[in-house]
């Protein structure tokens, strides 16, 4: 028989590292409902149009496509926002605005695996429809400032742009929107020299390439000098305007670290206003990003509704995590293992067992038939907490014996006391 592998770039992920992304996951339904956030579960597979129609060329190039055995072309997932924007402009279409919805799951894009990147990854989704107004975009932000800060995670930074700045000097000077598609996608990937060769105006080029070099401290300058780059371009010189506003109200919401970046470009075709990354700069880590798209929905067929969302790596965040030496502390449960003495008193030990389930203790029976001595080794191995050994003179007195695994202790007690005396302690763990 051949030994098989997980596919390259996905993963299996093993007790602890299952425990982690769990918390992470946890963490995120947290935040969701401390802004009023409403979770959704979308499909993995969606049809190949609906990922791709405004997506860019680089994921379309890097997502998972294949025909369905009813000769459908269909995909997987390399995001969450496209199937959003699909239930907004469907099921969700009467709900009242502003609607704020919650995804977490696994996405995929065929990119070259590297630490931290893999082709199967985890994603926690936030999207606010039917507000255009600043402050949702600033609670895009925040929410995700508070997420981080959450987490204990230190020293990241946010950069904020605007597409509509670039799109407007672009669109003023002829610029063709399947040009200036690519001419983003460039200056996404910081590949500057080849976004202003695609540029044929010459004006244009100087008025990009003037966005791409300002390279001042302080973010009231950069918005100043902004501002007279694109002085010429009305709409231009609103986006501006919109960005500073978004800026301030971060900043002012107690978010001090953020830059400004009037060349900060993203590659997917639907952004149309402010666009923003979190990142640890000194790790070299993204941890998310996001942007507002006011189009998609009507592209998909559904009412004009603007909209924002924020995408968080939750699996580089986890990586960030573990550089910086944090280990996210929570409660859990408290594990029991029952254990019979002979297999006689198995059913009065499942009774036992059912009746602390029913108590919401999380309870393992001894399964395997070992003596008292191998199923204690095992349990503790295994970091139970405690073992409840179910013996038979024990019972004539409607008790068992409690052992302590951590300490070496054991103590007999009456079954009726057990959910009590199991629930009165606490375990932290990391």
């Amino acid at each position: 028989m051949p030994t098989f592998k997980t596919v390259r770039g996905m993963r299996d992920l093993l007790l602890e590292e299952s425990q982690k992304l769990n918390g992470l996951v946890e963490k995120a339904r947290k935040i969701g409902e401390l802004y009023g956030y409403m979770e959704v579960v979308t499909p993995i597979v969606e049809p190949y149009e609906l990922l791709s129609v405004k997506s860019g060329d680089e994921i379309r190039s890097r997502m998972f496509v294949f025909e369905d055995l009813g000769h459908r072309k269909v995909a997987l997932r390399p995001e969450f926002t496209s199937s959003i924007a699909r239930l907004v402009s469907t099921d969700l279409k009467n709900e009242p605005k502003p609607l704020r919805i919650l995804s977490v799951g696994s996405v995929y894009r065929y990119d070259e695996p590297q630490r931290g990147r893999y082709r199967e990854f985890w994603q926690s989704n936030f999207e606010l429809m039917g507000s255009n107004r600043p402050e949702s975009d600033a609670e895009m932000i925040l929410l995700t400032d508070k997420f981080l800060k959450e987490l204990g995670l230190r020293d990241y930074v946010f950069k904020i742009g605007h597409v509509g700045i670039l799109r407007e000097v672009l669109t003023s000077e002829k610029v063709k929107e399947k040009t200036q598609d690519a001419v983003l996608l460039r200056m996404d990937k910081k590949e500057y020299a080849e976004a202003l060769e695609l540029i044929e105006s010459k004006n244009c080029r100087e008025v990009i390439q003037g966005l791409i070099g300002l390279s001042i401290d302080s973010v009231p300058q950069i918005l100043n000098e902004i501002k007279e780059q694109v002085k010429i371009y009305e709409k231009a010189l609103r986006a501006t305007e919109n960005m500073e506003e978004v800026w301030r109200l971060v900043t002012e919401s107690g978010c001090k670290e953020v830059i400004v970046d009037a060349g900060f470009a993203r590659g997917l075709e639907y952004y149309t206003g402010i666009i923003f990354e979190v990142y640890i700069p000194e790790l070299d880590i993204a941890l998310g990003g996001g942007g507002r798209y006011d189009k998609l929905i009507e592209v998909f067929g559904g009412k004009p509704t603007p909209a924002v969302g924020v995408a968080h790596g939750l699996d580089r965040i986890g990586l960030a995590l573990q550089m910086q030496n944090i280990t996210i502390k929570s409660k859990r449960k408290i594990r029991v293992v029952i254990i019979p003495v002979m297999e006689e008193l198995k059913g009065e030990a499942l009774k036992i067992s059912q009746s602390l389930r029913g108590e919401g203790i999380p309870t393992e029976f001894e399964v395997m038939g070992r003596k008292v001595g191998r199923a204690l080794e095992d349990a503790d191995r295994r970091k139970a907490d405690y073992a409840i050994i179910v013996g038979e003179r024990e019972l004539k007195e409607k008790s068992v014996v409690f052992r302590d695994l951590a300490k070496r202790e054991q103590t007999v007690i009456k079954i009726r006391d057990l959910p009590k005396k199991i629930s009165g302690s606490e375990k932290i763990e990391s």
